[in-house]
């Protein structure tokens, strides 16, 4: 790779090759090149020398006058120069990623989070999507903590789990300290070829207690979907209805942790595959959970799994603290219940506001 480029702040060439250096303009009434009103004296050249360029004064001595920036909307001289430097920038970072990724010069955690690999490539690709095309708005992202550990338990919709990947996004786009969401994911991630690989790559683990109090236990925020497959493949006409949670397992989890539990509210995720019917036949022979029929697919063939472009709020609730229950409290089935259906109806409260102050599903 050739050398970078060297832009000097200043000019030396009138410090070397033997030319005369550029006189200094003092100004006060101390210097004997000063005049006695205190203006600068005017500097004039050496009977047969050349006066060196330089910035400030003309070849007679006299002040050049100072170049300005065009009006608002017109670029500056450095303009150019400044814009091939940041692709020059992005170009070597570039260059330096790959071979860092050729030669195994990177670190993986013991779950196989790739940090540097998540930031350069997997958060850019899933960008324009939350950005762009989701137009995600964000709400209570300051319930988050800026550090140690918390869980944020959300609804699951969709169809396909791109409301996973989406909160993941607005976690770390919009919280001040960039933080990053561990996701707990269901066995069928983990048996797919190239999905097994990005979701570890991407800080994703198995959907299991122990994994997630050790990552709690770490000070990462770490999320979790309690409805599973029976939000995310439920009928068009039960949207924003939540199923059941489970037996409260992601509540004994934080008490054991002493995590905060942070209730997330997604709304949009229910209309990008509209699921008016199930063809249980063929999942069943697929080993898949459902198989979705949608007004797109499978009609329209790969161009019927294009999502609908809804818009998209994610809206996160006040923090439940668990710190301060005894450690034994992980193990009572009562409180257990009682703190999942707070989650629970605090999530499905927050979903009904929303929709409520929605104007339309794609705008």
């Amino acid at each position: 790779m050739a050398d970078a480029k060297v832009i000097p702040f200043d000019d030396d060439r009138s410090r070397s090759g033997g030319g005369a250096r550029p006189a200094r303009r003092r100004t006060g009434a101390g210097g004997g090149s000063g005049r006695g009103d205190g203006s600068a004296a005017p500097v004039s050249a050496l009977p047969g020398a050349q006066v060196p360029d330089q910035p400030g004064l003309l070849p007679d001595g006299s002040p050049e006058a100072e170049e300005t920036d065009g009006g608002p909307g017109e670029p500056g001289p450095d303009a150019g120069r400044s814009s091939a430097g940041g692709w020059e920038r992005r170009i070597a970072g570039g260059f330096a990623f790959l071979r860092r990724r050729v030669t195994g010069d990177y670190d993986v955690d013991e779950f196989g989070y790739d940090r540097e690999l998540t930031d350069q490539v997997l958060m850019s690709a899933l960008r324009p999507l939350a950005d762009k095309y989701f137009r995600v708005e964000v709400k209570g992202i300051e319930n988050i903590p800026s550090d140690g550990g918390a869980l944020i338990v959300a609804n699951h919709s969709g169809t396909l789990p791109l409301d996973g990947l989406m909160l993941q996004v607005a976690v770390h786009d919009n919280h001040p300290a960039e933080r990053h969401l561990r996701l707990l994911a269901a066995d069928l991630v983990f048996h797919l070829p190239v999905v097994n690989e990005l979701a570890r790559k991407a800080g994703h683990t198995l959907a299991c207690a122990e994994d997630a109090q050790r990552l709690l236990e770490r000070g990462e925020i770490v999320g979790v979907m309690p409805e599973g497959f029976k939000g995310i493949g439920k009928p068009f006409g039960e949207r924003y209805k939540l199923q059941r949670f489970g037996r409260g397992g992601f509540v004994s989890t934080a008490l054991r942790a002493g995590a905060p539990i942070v209730p997330c509210s997604i709304v949009g995720a229910e209309e990008i595959y509209p699921m008016i019917g199930n063809a249980k036949t063929l999942a069943r022979l697929l080993g898949f959970p459902y198989f979705p029929i949608t007004p797109t697919f499978p009609w329209l063939g790969p161009l019927g799994a294009l999502p609908l472009p809804t818009k998209w709020t994610i809206q996160f609730g006040e923090p439940i603290p668990t710190d301060g229950y005894p450690p034994e409290a992980a193990e009572d089935p009562m409180l257990m219940f009682n703190l999942t259906d707070q989650v629970r109806e605090q999530i499905q409260h927050t979903l009904y506001k929303l929709l409520v102050q929605r104007r339309s599903v794609f705008f």
